[in-house]
């Protein structure tokens, strides 16, 4: 892939129709990266499909070529989906592949039962949630059981204790500062933060967050170039313009960030050369940051871009007509920037 070289410039725009063509040349490339990314394929043909649809081109990837690939990663043993065909299941790949069947309008042509029971199977005793047969547990894990079964309409079969359960779990995840970790004891993390918020907020429960705490931990990610970082002392990283965005939209505390300054930098980290977004200016691009470069700018109301729903990180409209949008702090969409 190529690196970003974009100026930082504040008269830098988005080059949406570079980074369509980008996508649209994802699979084309086969170069070393993309032999050794297998097993995160499927979740990058979420990445990319989301992303398009960010860009108002909901249509960039050939529709049948990509519902015909995600059932090529069904694990018949296990009742889910793997990242490429041939691999385990796994709740990571079962998430994007639901995700993909919905925004193509094929979630039919899945096994729903089988994959309920997968993600139900998941859920332990104590509450956590475990990727896989083998039990590692993770409160990604727990994010994406809940909102695997909320878009499949399926969240009232997890029974009420388990669910009490859950709510315990992640209550045990939360540390002094406001944020979540990924098991109890571990540091937050503004990935770790976005997951549980957007899963007490899928069980009705944003009543369990300290908004004013994790709102000022979220906001003071922000370094003086603009970026987001993850956790303290860290550098700045496109990807946490979602991870923390997504997570202080959910909380209603979006005007906490500087919104010109963390545009610029998105912006900045672009490659106006053969598209796509890298972590930060001047590194290689890749389809992950050019996903959250995106949704990060709809969060901040970037003109042109269609809105990002935080709590599901799938097209707004889409959660809209299932009836699923949760509260959340939106920001006017600008007709023109700078």
């Amino acid at each position: 892939m190529s690196s970003a070289t974009a100026s930082s410039s504040s008269n830098t725009k988005l080059d949406t129709a570079l980074h369509v063509k980008y996508i649209q040349n994802l699979d084309k490339r086969q170069d070393l990266a993309y032999h050794l990314t297998s097993h995160l394929r499927l979740n990058g043909i979420y990445w990319g499909l989301t992303a398009a649809h960010i860009m108002g081109q909901p249509s960039t990837l050939d529709r049948e070529g990509v519902i015909e690939y995600v059932l090529s990663c069904w694990d018949e043993d296990a009742g889910s989906f793997g990242p490429h065909p041939g691999h385990d299941g796994h709740i990571l790949a079962t998430l994007s592949g639901i995700q993909i069947m919905l925004m193509e309008d094929a979630i039919h042509r899945i096994n729903l039962e089988r994959v309920t029971k997968f993600l139900l199977d998941r859920i332990n005793d104590d509450g956590s949630v475990s990727g896989d047969i083998w039990g590692e547990i993770d409160t990604r894990f727990t994010y994406i059981c809940l909102s695997s079964l909320s878009l499949l309409g399926k969240l009232d079969e997890i029974s009420s204790k388990k669910k009490q359960n859950i709510i315990e779990y992640i209550k045990k995840c939360k540390n002094f500062d406001g944020g979540f970790g990924r098991v109890p004891g571990a540091e937050s993390h503004s990935g770790q933060v976005w997951v549980c918020t957007a899963a007490l907020s899928i069980l009705n429960r944003q009543d369990l967050i300290d908004i004013p705490l994790l709102g000022s931990w979220l906001s003071e990610r922000q370094l003086p170039n603009g970026g987001l970082n993850g956790r303290p002392e860290k550098l700045e990283d496109v990807c946490y313009s979602w991870w923390c965005l997504a997570s202080i939209s959910i909380i209603g505390k979006l005007n906490w960030i500087n919104k010109d300054k963390l545009i610029n930098f998105i912006l900045s980290a672009q490659d106006l050369e053969d598209g796509g977004i890298a972590d930060r200016p001047g590194d290689w691009v890749d389809v992950f940051h050019t996903i959250f470069g995106l949704a990060g700018l709809s969060l901040l109301g970037y003109p042109g871009l269609e809105d990002i729903d935080p709590v599901y990180c799938m097209p707004a409209k889409l959660i809209n007509r299932l009836g699923l949008q949760k509260p959340y702090a939106t920001l006017e969409r600008m007709t023109s920037y700078p």
